[in-house]
């Protein structure tokens, strides 16, 4: 399957987007029954996490903590003004990686995917990549 992009539109400065059915959208699209999916961020000032996805008081609370433990203004020497952004995103990462069985994603019970944006608002991309366990051959 070639690199599957999702399109994103932020509204805050920090938020925490759930994309798990856009990303099971594209594990389908795949059609594969069995492999693994990566999900990655190509922006320096966003990230990609797994995290409860059940209550969503659980993605306001990350967002809260990420803006306390590493406040926007700060003595920082990036003129750009997000350094904080670029400090968050480190934090969090650029990638994930999900084992898809069955042609879904292997998430636990209460786990979802987030992209994390923290330099919004913005227009983002994702990308998604799956790839599908190969038969093998007797020997």
């Amino acid at each position: 399957m070639p690199i599957h992009t999702l399109k994103l539109k932020t509204t805050r400065r920090t938020q925490l987007v759930n994309v798990t059915q856009q990303v099971q959208q594209a594990v389908e699209k795949s059609r594969a029954a069995s492999g693994v999916c990566y999900v990655y961020v190509p922006h320096t000032t966003a990230a990609i996490m797994i995290n409860e996805c059940a209550d969503p008081d659980v993605a306001s609370d990350l967002e809260g903590a990420f803006d306390r433990l590493i406040p926007f203004e700060g003595p920082y020497r990036h003129a750009e003004g997000n350094s904080d952004s670029h400090m968050k995103s480190v934090l969090v990462g650029a990638s994930q990686t999900i084992f898809v069985e069955g042609g879904k994603l292997l998430l636990g019970r209460w786990q979802g995917i987030f992209f994390c944006e923290f330099d919004g608002p913005r227009d983002r991309h994702l990308q998604v990549k799956v790839i599908s366990k190969q038969a093998s051959f007797p020997r």
